[in-house]
């Protein structure tokens, strides 16, 4: 039978927890409601600031222009100008 050495077992699971990397991303996700003459009204984004980059899941670039409160759910709406320049 195999011994199994507890000095060993510290050191190997050592070396991986300096190894290790706990790191994590936040994303706020907002859904799209309506979508005309380059202008989407996006529902959900509500730590979003005026003049803040956002990104579609398309990776289309917008640019938030008008906060708009729903004051019936107290929520924002937001109304994003896609940026289509290159």
């Amino acid at each position: 039978m195999v011994e199994i050495k507890s000095d060993e077992i510290s050191a190997i699971l050592r070396q991986q927890l300096t190894n290790f990397n706990a790191s994590a991303d936040l994303e706020e996700v907002g859904s799209v409601l309506q979508v005309g003459d380059g202008i989407a009204r996006v529902y959900g984004l509500n730590n979003v600031r005026s003049g803040e980059l956002v990104e579609f899941e398309t990776g289309v670039q917008a640019i938030a222009l008008n906060l708009e409160e729903d004051w019936t759910k107290g929520r924002r709406n937001i109304i994003e100008q896609f940026n289509l320049s290159k």
